[in-house]
């Protein structure tokens, strides 16, 4: 079933009184996470942003709410990432809109207070990058959420959508089937042949599997990672139609607040550190500077 208040869900796209309708209907509104990076010669490097985006439009239509300006930079490069970019790219150039830690998560909290600022009761982020990413901007919205009471917050990953039914990868079958059914103007298999052309930048993180992806499981882990989204979303919607709750107005200072006490705990923030299976970066490596990432601000004087 859809919403009565039209089928334009982008908030850049609503003139202010279409916005204020779809907010009064469904006050959630849904934020896409993605990056530009590297899945293999295939395949176009906006893959994560497209496959959040789309999961957060047809939710928006399914559920009501409003869709967010795409966030089309991430976390990568720190912590784990190092070594993993090591294996998979080298030292090749990956053109990655790849952010640090702290960049990310402080305009993390930002956009949080935009939501709530403008009258969203429930934000549901939905990140197309994964591995762990995820894990830090979950304690980011914690914190903020203990703050600023009358607002939910819900981040997942894609592959965390549809954990025990579909494995998620890199570039591999999974993703390589998700842009297929979602665009497959922007997946050629045959540019696979171009690893080996001097220059062209090798392998570039292509899954070794990815020749078995197909638009079929595409469309079927699509269709899944929907289902999650929309579960949360219409059970958001049902406990905010039960109260009638104003969201308060969240100045910097609340903010400024919150950030400083995320910075304390940033040695263990997800994407600081290398896992502890993984070997350490190469000294020669591109990706060394970056394997172990300290924040000077929180450093104890």
């Amino acid at each position: 079933m859809r919403p009565s208040t039209g089928f334009k869900t982008r908030w850049a796209e609503l003139l202010p009184h279409e916005f204020k309708r779809r907010l009064a209907d469904c006050p959630i509104v849904f934020l896409p996470l993605g990056i530009c990076e590297p899945h293999g010669q295939v395949s176009a490097l906006g893959l994560d942003t497209f496959k959040a985006e789309w999961l957060c439009e047809q939710a928006a239509l399914t559920v009501g709410g409003i869709v967010a300006p795409s966030m089309g930079y991430h976390i990568h490069e720190t912590g784990y990432h190092a070594r993993w970019l090591e294996d998979e790219v080298g030292e090749e150039n990956p053109h990655m809109t790849g952010i640090p830690p702290t960049a990310m998560l402080y305009l993390f909290l930002y956009q949080l207070r935009a939501f709530a600022n403008a009258g969203f009761r429930g934000i549901v982020v939905v990140s197309g990058h994964s591995g762990g990413n995820q894990v830090d901007l979950r304690t980011a919205a914690e914190l903020f959420i203990r703050e600023v009471r009358d607002v939910q917050v819900w981040v997942r990953s894609d592959p965390e959508l549809v954990e025990g039914l579909y494995e998620g990868d890199h570039a591999g079958k999974y993703e390589i089937s998700q842009l297929m059914y979602l665009r497959p103007d922007l997946i050629d298999m045959s540019a696979k042949a171009l690893e080996k052309e001097p220059n062209a930048g090798g392998r570039l993180a292509l899954g070794a599997d990815a020749e078995e992806a197909s638009p079929e499981l595409g469309k079927a882990i699509m269709e899944a990672c929907m289902e999650s989204v929309c579960k949360q979303a219409w059970a958001m919607k049902e406990e905010f139609e039960a109260t009638v709750v104003t969201p308060p107005r969240i100045g910097y200072d609340t903010i400024e607040r919150i950030w400083a006490e995320l910075l304390r705990s940033s040695r263990h923030w997800t994407t600081a550190n290398p896992w502890p299976s993984q070997a350490p970066v190469s000294d020669r490596s591109q990706w060394k500077p970056y394997e172990h990432y300290r924040v000077k601000e929180a450093e104890p004087e």
